[in-house]
């Protein structure tokens, strides 16, 4: 695990905690998803953002998770298909300036029955920075396209999806821990 934490860009997560302080400056939204075991980093990293940085006297970040709604992610699956989910979410909701923040092991590039993985990140992610939004990626392996796709994205380099995950909750920590800091001292 300190090998893996070593790795780490320093650069990627402080330009990950300066695009979402911007964003919590300029009072816009947080979308967060994921699927799978990312879908519960996301609900966490979710509640977390919106209350783990809360300092008194000042605005709060608007955090919601795009995974957690269960009956309109099974109507627009069962309506739209998978590879819609977040992008039919985010059609409602999305505002210019939102930032978009996608969670996945393989960054969109792992494959299995069902065909490539994470499809559905990678085009919400394409309608947000299409529509003058900022995207955000936590991701494993080599960062899969979600690595290029995302405004700043950090990448887990370690090829086991447990601790990719692992990292991931670790991570969301430290950005709502120095986001916090931040938050105080402007």
């Amino acid at each position: 695990m300190r090998d893996v934490a070593g790795t780490l860009s320093v650069a990627d997560i402080d330009n990950v905690i300066g695009l979402l302080f911007n964003t919590w400056q300029n009072g816009n939204r947080v979308f967060i998803c994921g699927n799978g075991g990312s879908a519960s980093t996301a609900t966490h990293f979710t509640c977390d953002l919106a209350k783990a940085t809360n300092v008194n006297g000042k605005k709060r970040f608007k955090a919601l998770c795009l995974n957690d709604n269960i009956p309109l992610v099974s109507a627009l699956t069962n309506d739209n298909g998978f590879e819609n989910l977040y992008y039919e979410q985010l059609q409602n909701l999305y505002e210019k300036g939102d930032v978009l923040i996608c969670i996945s092991v393989h960054g969109g590039a792992g494959k299995d029955k069902a065909g490539l993985w994470s499809q559905n990140l990678l085009k919400a992610m394409k309608f947000v920075s299409d529509n003058g939004g900022k995207t955000i990626g936590l991701s494993g392996f080599d960062g899969g396209p979600m690595k290029d796709a995302a405004d700043a994205c950090i990448v887990v380099p370690v090829e086991s999806t447990p601790q990719v995950e692992s990292f991931h909750v670790a991570l969301e920590h430290l950005i709502c821990s120095c986001l916090k800091k931040k938050i105080e001292e402007s």
